[in-house]
């Protein structure tokens, strides 16, 4: 038994694959050295695995005779292990645990920066977003809205349905668009990149640092865990007995029910809770908060609720669930409302409470990966762990569930892991959007955040029924609301309930990012007739009575 040591190089003069496969044989003739690895020529580091002895004047003297410059940057002792076949050599530059948007964007990156990669994944390829999330859910969103506004007269409301609504036909369409995806931005993807290998199977860090794969002993130099999140099931006596539905199970009933109960007032109870209501489900949504989407302004709320409302769904606010029965073909959901016991009952019940990070069985406290209280993964802006060779990003981590969250944080985990870029995921500009009609559509800092934050805070909010293209759309449902500082006039958050909202607060992403100030929105050539107008018009309203203004004015 022999104690090793690993050392990083920061090494200068490389320019390309050559280059780096140099310097690595150069620090493998070293006397003392067990492995040497460059990952990357565009990294500027090498690792090294060597004796006690070995000094760091040895190994720059190694690099230089081969023409290159080297200085050591981080030396630590690595724990009692056998040298040779017990240890052995890393079998990849990287490993990344979790075939999802994140895991990709990491392979990739990995990959790009000339390192060896690894690919772990247990389940279906491509994570969350194309088979159980984003893309399931909006293809049915947008199936049922289509549904809705087929029915009914687009301008008195009249209803005029004439045929039945074929549910199989929109889950195979539904399925159809899942396996392309999977097909063309997943398995295809992998493919393009051999250097990326792709191993099958469930992923446990054994106490050395290496990982388990089935009966396979993996070893890396670095880890990006990217293993994702699944539906939380609260444990509410009787959930399991009456068969409570979570997002997964409820895209995938062979028929719909006559009624539905929704336990949840965030995105994915709201958004799941409308379709099924445009597909002719009755559903009650049950809140256990005061409000509808409790992180998001009042004003936003308030307005959603009453939208959902004139569309025949139920919204229960205040709402302590007790337990769930089953009553023949009927749930009962057993609840205290402002102390007063009630009973809601329905056809399926729906349980939308959030996501539990997929870290259980993977024997992070072996390696001191340090968790939160929910199991999720706790990392920094860099995507560090509390273990200096194990990166993390994604759902299963603490950072917002978004996928674009998990496939950039992936991407900065992976170059600040094998080239110490020191690249921070920057979530000050974060859009968030809400996949309801209207949709909710936020970026930046809430009035609330904005006063706790102790701005000279300033806001305004514009109906949009002074958009323009709302009323030519006949449709003025919706709010803007943004929140500036007083005292400089810069742009802290903008909040905005619309039809197609999503595809406007880009506009307000770039201005809360850059720092733009409401002169600036102001003074901005918007084109007229669009949605987007909205944010000059909210950004007037500051200043400007909108009812003084004609419909195109500057």
């Amino acid at each position: 038994m022999t104690k090793l040591e690993k050392l990083e190089l920061d090494v200068r003069g490389m320019t390309c694959a050559s280059c780096g496969q140099h310097v690595s044989r150069a620090l493998q003739s070293v006397p003392g050295v067990v492995e040497a690895e460059v990952p990357g020529w565009q990294s500027s580091r090498a690792t090294v695995v060597a004796a006690p002895e070995v000094s760091e004047a040895a190994l720059a003297e190694a690099v230089a005779a081969a023409g290159y410059q080297a200085r050591v940057v981080a030396r630590r002792s690595l724990a009692d292990q056998p040298v040779g076949n017990g240890a052995g050599p890393a079998d990849f530059d990287l490993l990344v645990i979790g075939a999802g948007s994140g895991g990709f964007a990491a392979a990739i990156k990995g990959a790009e920066l000339g390192g060896r990669v690894g690919l772990i994944n247990d389940g279906t390829l491509g994570g969350t977003c194309v088979n159980v999330g984003c893309v399931p859910s909006k293809a049915l969103i947008r199936a049922a809205e289509a549904w809705h506004k087929a029915g009914h007269h687009p301008f008195r409301g009249v209803t005029t349905r004439q045929i039945a609504l074929d549910w199989d036909a929109v889950r195979r369409q539904k399925d159809e668009l899942m396996a392309d995806l999977r097909q063309e931005k997943y398995a295809d993807v992998l493919a393009a990149y051999p250097e990326i290998t792709f191993i099958p199977g469930r992923a446990r860090f054994q106490p050395d640092g290496s990982v388990l794969v089935d009966d396979r002993v993996i070893r890396a130099r670095k880890y990006v865990i990217t293993t994702g999140a699944r539906p939380r099931m609260l444990p509410i006596p009787g959930t399991e007995e009456a068969g409570v539905l979570n997002s997964t199970t409820l895209m995938d009933l062979p028929e719909l029910p006559r009624s539905l109960i929704v336990l949840g007032g965030r995105a994915v109870a709201l958004e799941l809770g409308q379709t099924m209501a445009r597909f002719g489900v009755q559903v009650t949504v049950l809140q256990r908060s005061s409000r509808l989407i409790p992180d998001h302004e009042p004003e936003i709320a308030r307005a959603l609720k009453g939208y959902l409302e004139k569309e025949g769904i139920g919204v229960v606010a205040g709402v302590q669930v007790e337990r769930i029965e089953r009553e023949g073909n009927q749930r009962v959901v057993h609840a205290c409302v402002q102390g007063r016991p009630m009973a809601y009952r329905a056809g399926q019940v729906l349980m939308a409470l959030g996501r539990q990070p997929n870290t259980a069985g993977m024997d992070l406290e072996a390696v001191g990966v340090e968790l939160d209280q929910n199991g999720a993964i706790i990392v920094d802006g860099q995507m560090r762990t509390s273990n200096p060779d194990i990166y993390a990003s994604g759902d299963c981590t603490i950072n917002p569930e978004f996928v674009y969250v998990a496939a950039a944080g992936g991407a900065i985990a992976v170059e600040n892991a094998l080239t110490g870029a020191g690249r921070v995921l920057d979530l000050s500009a974060m859009p968030a959007v809400i996949f309801t009609d209207p949709q909710v559509a936020t970026v930046g800092l809430t009035e609330a955040q904005a006063r706790e934050a102790s701005y000279d805070v300033e806001t305004s909010m514009l109906l949009l029924s002074y958009v323009p293209r709302a009323l030519a759309a006949r449709d003025t449902r919706g709010l803007i609301k943004l929140v500036a500082d007083g005292a400089t006039g810069r742009l802290l958050g903008a909040h905005i309930l619309a039809a197609e909202a999503g595809e406007v607060v880009q506009s307000a992403v770039l201005a809360v990012k850059f720092g733009l100030t409401l002169d600036d929105l102001t003074g901005t050539l918007f084109p007229y007739l669009t949605q987007v107008e909205g944010l000059k018009l909210a950004a007037q309203a500051f200043s400007k009575d909108m009812a003084k203004l004609s419909c195109c004015a500057a």
